[in-house]
């Protein structure tokens, strides 16, 4: 191993002593050992083939060495040209390598070489986990000054001291106000956890609780001391109608023979203008016979069959100088603006008496033909503007403004032009307002809701909100908070509901008897919990389509909510036949319930209930018609209130 080659000696740790002590002294070997090799000895480095040892890196020695030496030695070396410059220079040194240097020397050129001459495959995985633990480190380190600025942000916000610009660009600081109030309000939910178990949703829930770990359940699945049995009770095949349905009956088959309506009172008008229009046989002849003389009442559920000619000649001569309710829904070519204001809109005041206006459906009513209807009934209190969708928010804006002080039901179910936000202003100034009813307006949020329920709370008796899919639990905690005579509520079809939904509903609202939970992710421990609590003055419910919904709530509908007069437990299919005789034998005034989509009853509750005055609806193949209306009568004016009784 002696006779390896020629090198230059670079080491930088000897060359100061070596330079002091051999300035004379001469690399190269002794003439001997030249003249005692064998003649055909190659003094060149011999190239050992370790490329199956070493995949990917270089394994001639020259080039390792100079790789670990940090030299080019790559380049092919004349050893006379070595001996003539090191000679010239007299700086010349013996250099031979023992096999354990050797081997030591590989180590070291193993190491050095993994890093400059990796394999591809190799070297574009470790850049990747290089590149992914630097960009988790600067994330990291990002997340914590975002934290630190949190921290500060939501300190001053807490004192009303912040201005969000210091923080956040002038795009994004009403987002940055409004995040951190969602975060505020979800920490107050975490405190609000805390103090729950002396309310009464939270004594309800506790009793459930305890109950169920308790397993006193039967192997039916009811509790013993609620078991249900079915009862052998002989049903007459149908009810006998009324005389006065039968002489309607014949009535609305013959309307076209009809020439007066004179005297007749309006509610027997209006039974007969529904089976006309359930029908389908609702003309111009019988609405003018309606809208002969003065009437008071105009109610028709279906004008889709009027002419726009037909409209303009009975309402162009008509006296509504006494009229207090017009509906006419679904009369959507008969409301152009063109047509108004040679009818309905003729003159400023042609609707003094005015109470209650209905347009559901009235696709063709645009702002312009809006605003001329508000300036034509001063007296408006109700107004119902449901699926017009030529309505913007333009003309929501007008018409509150026309009605801050008078105006108590607001409907805008389906108008899809209106933005929550632009209309929020105008509709914050309604103090009376007891009705509102938005269903299925995308732009209705957890901020509109909150902000007009702190503005009008306190008059609140409805709330229509199924199908506003970006409302949360935050809304109905400030629904809860602001809205004690709150009787009826719609939250259907919203998916991010959760069970504090039913805490606060059933700590705030304590006069609910009209609740809808159809299509909701709801457990079945908080809906009974509720009914344990608030659920004493429901008579109509609906729980359509809520999976969870079992036994548990049985339950609290036997025990709590006796006054039940509707329920519809559609595609409710954790619920037997002993849980549904349960409740339709406790719950003796219900006339209605709904059993859509539960196919797992049999005849054992189907005819083994005792409530003879009972409907159920979805379980046979019959005409539904005649069941939809049956507890809607037609009521007053105004919902909630007696005409003229203004705050």
């Amino acid at each position: 191993m002696g006779d390896v080659g020629f090198f230059k000696k670079t080491d930088s740790r000897e060359s100061a002593e070596n330079l002091g002590e051999n300035e004379e002294e001469t690399a190269v070997f002794s003439t001997q050992q030249q003249e005692d090799a064998p003649a055909d000895l190659n003094l060149q480095p011999e190239r050992v083939n370790l490329d199956h040892l070493f995949p990917g890196i270089p394994t001639d020695f020259t080039q390792l060495r100079s790789v670990y030496m940090g030299v080019d030695l790559s380049e092919k070396r004349n050893p006379d040209a070595e001996i003539a410059s090191s000679s010239s220079r007299k700086r010349k040194f013996s250099f031979t390598l023992t096999p354990e240097e050797i081997q030591e020397d590989m180590d070291m050129i193993r190491i050095a070489g993994e890093k400059q001459a990796e394999p591809q495959h190799i070297g574009f995985f470790r850049r990747i986990e290089d590149e992914v633990a630097l960009r988790e480190r600067l994330e990291r380190e990002k997340a914590e000054r975002q934290h630190e600025i949190a921290k500060q942000f939501a300190l001053e916000y807490a004192c009303g001291q912040v201005d969000p610009r210091r923080y956040f660009s002038k795009s994004s600081a009403k987002k940055a106000a409004a995040a951190l109030k969602s975060v505020i309000i979800d920490d107050d939910n975490d405190d609000d956890d805390k103090e729950q178990s002396g309310t009464p949703f939270g004594m309800a829930m506790e009793m459930i609780r305890t109950r169920n770990s308790r397993k006193k359940f039967a192997s039916n699945g009811l509790g013993v001391e609620f078991k249900w049995v079915p009862k052998n009770v002989k049903r007459s095949g149908c009810e006998a109608p009324s005389l006065l349905d039968l002489s309607m009956r014949g009535l609305a088959k013959n309307a076209d023979a009809i020439v007066s309506l004179n005297h007749v009172p309006d509610m027997l008008r209006h039974k007969l203008s529904r089976l006309l229009c359930d029908s389908r046989k609702m003309d111009a002849h019988f609405l003018q016979l309606l809208a002969s003389g003065s009437p008071t009442e105009i109610r028709i559920n279906d004008c889709s069959q009027v002419t726009e000619d037909e409209f303009t000649k009975i309402f162009g001569c008509c006296d509504t100088n006494n009229l207090t309710v017009l509906q006419l829904d679904l009369c959507g070519s008969c409301m152009p603006y063109y047509i108004l204001q040679d009818t309905l809109a003729r003159s400023s005041k042609s609707l003094p008496a005015l109470v209650t206006l209905s347009l559901d459906g009235a696709h063709r009513l645009s702002d312009e033909g809006l605003n001329m209807l508000a300036l034509s009934a001063p007296a408006l209190q109700s107004i119902n503007l449901s699926q017009c969708s030529l309505l913007t928010s333009a003309g929501i804006n007008n018409l509150a403004n026309c009605f801050e002080s008078t105006l108590r039901e607001l409907y805008l179910d389906e108008c899809h032009n209106i933005e929550a936000m632009v209309v929020l202003p105008a509709l914050k100034k309604l103090k009376c307002l007891e009705v509102l009813s938005m269903a299925g307006i995308p732009t209705v949020c957890d901020d509109f809701v909150i902000q007009m329920v702190e503005a009008c709370g306190k008059n609140m008796k409805e709330l229509v909100f199924p199908n506003c899919l970006e409302l949360t639990d935050v809304s109905i905690k400030y629904v809860g908070k602001n809205c004690s005579k709150l009787c009826a509520i719609d939250l259907s079809y919203l998916s991010k509901l959760t069970d504090k939904t039913m805490r606060y509903l059933a700590n705030g609202c304590r006069s609910i008897n009209r609740l809808k939970l159809s299509r909701n992710s709801l457990s079945d421990e908080a809906i009974a919990a509720f009914l344990e609590a608030s659920g004493s003055d429901l008579t109509e419910l609906s729980l359509n389509n809520i999976p969870l919904v079992g036994l548990n709530t049985a339950l609290a509908l036997s025990k709590c909510s006796r006054k039940l007069l509707s329920l519809d437990l559609s595609w409710c299919r954790n619920l037997n036949d002993e849980a549904l005789g349960l409740i339709v034998d406790s719950c003796l005034s219900l006339k209605q319930l709904k059993l859509f989509g539960c196919t797992q009853l049999t005849d054992v509750f189907l005819k083994g209930h005792s409530n003879p005055q009972v409907q159920i609806i979805g379980q046979e193949l019959r005409t539904v018609s005649k069941f939809l209306n049956v507890l809607k009568p037609q009521g007053p004016p105004l919902r909630y209130s007696p005409i003229g009784s203004l705050h």
